[in-house]
């Protein structure tokens, strides 16, 4: 693998890890490190020892990169299988990925992974599966506005200014169990103090959102598997809710 391949990989990582960084909840201290990313690594290396400092995404590079062949986590199709999903999750053993998330995050309290039965190497597994929100739905509001944010959401830019960006996305629910609901207008950012994670969006087309941040575009059959999975998790979750009564 090419320096400038594993720098790609690398960048297409960063625009989508970048705003979670930005607020603290993971990676490195800051976002300089984050930043360096966005325009390629400086080596391999030193690439791979930032990505590992997001110790909830490693995994199921390691384990997405492993199916595929590939002894490179960083390599572009393995990270956009992760953040948006691709048919190369359907080449991971779903009984191995899960015994090594069950070993990875065992000391992690409160979530759904222990009762899983399956695992999808997909952002919206984690979020949904591993972290602890879902859990939380009965107890208010905050745990629906955190999965709605920190999962990766689609959606169609219907306006831009200098700054920020309108998009028409569906809305995650929650009604005794978790849905997406009809089209809305939602706020982004595409750039901060000339900070910009994926260039001026267009009217029309279709984005990748994580938290406030547009962090990338995407092709209709991007839009088509990111929807595909996020569903895929939405009733395996769903289902483990329901079993935990």
């Amino acid at each position: 693998m090419k320096a400038a391949e594993v720098a790609s990989g690398a960048a297409v990582f960063a625009r989508y890890a970048y705003p979670p960084n930005e607020l603290g909840y993971c990676g490195p201290p800051g976002v300089t490190a984050t930043v360096q990313q966005l325009s390629g690594a400086p080596s391999p290396a030193q690439a791979r020892a930032w990505a590992r400092s997001f110790d909830g995404a490693w995994p199921y590079l390691m384990e997405i990169a492993a199916a595929s062949g590939s002894a490179d986590p960083l390599r572009a199709d393995v990270v956009e299988a992760y953040w948006v999903g691709t048919p190369l999750l359907k080449e991971i053993d779903p009984g191995r990925l899960l015994s090594r998330l069950k070993d990875s995050f065992r000391g992690q309290a409160g979530n759904l992974l222990a009762s899983a039965r399956s695992a999808c190497a997909h952002h919206s597994f984690h979020v949904f599966v591993v972290y602890p929100w879902a859990r939380m739905l009965d107890k208010g509001p905050a745990a629906l506005s955190v999965l709605q944010n920190c999962r990766i959401r689609w959606g169609k830019v219907t306006e831009v200014s200098d700054e920020e960006v309108t998009v028409l996305s569906r809305p995650l629910e929650y009604n005794g169990e978790l849905s997406l609901g009809a089209p809305t207008a939602e706020t982004a950012r595409w750039r901060v103090a000339g900070q910009q994670l994926a260039g001026r969006p267009v009217v029309g087309e279709s984005v990748a959102l994580h938290w406030d941040w547009i962090c990338d575009r995407l092709e209709p059959g991007q839009t088509a598997q990111l929807q595909t999975y996020t569903e895929m998790t939405l009733q395996w979750v769903n289902e483990l809710l329901r079993r935990h009564g």
